[in-house]
């Protein structure tokens, strides 16, 4: 039987942080949904959302982005899971992460936060640490340069170039999560690239 899945991208709001390494999460739900030709609708609860499916007749999907800053993310996420019905194992939260090299993606479920204030919040707001993740690389920021700093800076070039692969990486490796569970996705996408 169908179930549902709230797929959560997580960023901050606002045009001056859309292509910064923070907003990750929500470059890859917005992939997810340009693959679906959807659009973002407003929600309620303090989001944006498409509803759409995995495949046709299979899971439904809820993409969203939240409105709120990163490190509010806990009460937008919970009223969504509560208006939506879903289970925190069924809330696919896709976020930055500075331990994993950009290009690189990792998935996972439960376990720490890792210092990431975004998924710090959610777990707190869930009430529960177990909700998988999908974090894809940003790296560590050069020299000396502070990693807040760094998470805020848009992309550099070379970045930029190889973003879209990346983000289509990142797409693929939700959609395999959720339809052929955490095991093989994580064989797929945890391969180093060819």
């Amino acid at each position: 039987m169908p179930q549902t899945w709230l797929v959560v991208g997580l960023g901050n709001p606002g045009p001056q942080y859309e292509l910064t390494r923070h907003n990750m999460g929500q470059l890859v739900v917005d992939e997810l949904a340009e693959r679906r030709a959807e659009r973002f609708k407003t929600h309620k609860a303090g989001a944006r959302v498409v509803e759409t499916w995995l495949r046709p007749g299979g899971d439904k999907l809820v993409l969203a982005k939240l409105n709120s800053y990163m490190n509010v993310s806990g009460g937008p996420v919970a009223n969504l899971a509560r208006f939506y019905g879903v289970e925190p194992a069924h809330v696919v939260v896709i976020h930055d992460e500075l331990d994993i090299p950009f290009d690189a993606l990792r998935l996972k479920v439960g376990g720490g936060h890792g210092g990431h204030n975004g998924v710090r919040d959610i777990a707190k707001a869930l009430g529960t640490a177990d909700f998988p993740r999908v974090r894809v690389g940003i790296g560590r920021p050069p020299g000396r340069q502070d990693a807040a700093d760094w998470v805020l800076t848009p992309f550099g070039a070379a970045d930029r170039k190889l973003l879209p692969a990346v983000l289509s990486d990142a797409a693929d490796a939700v959609e395999q999560l959720i339809g052929e569970g955490l095991l093989a996705a994580q064989q797929t996408h945890h391969a180093p690239r060819p």
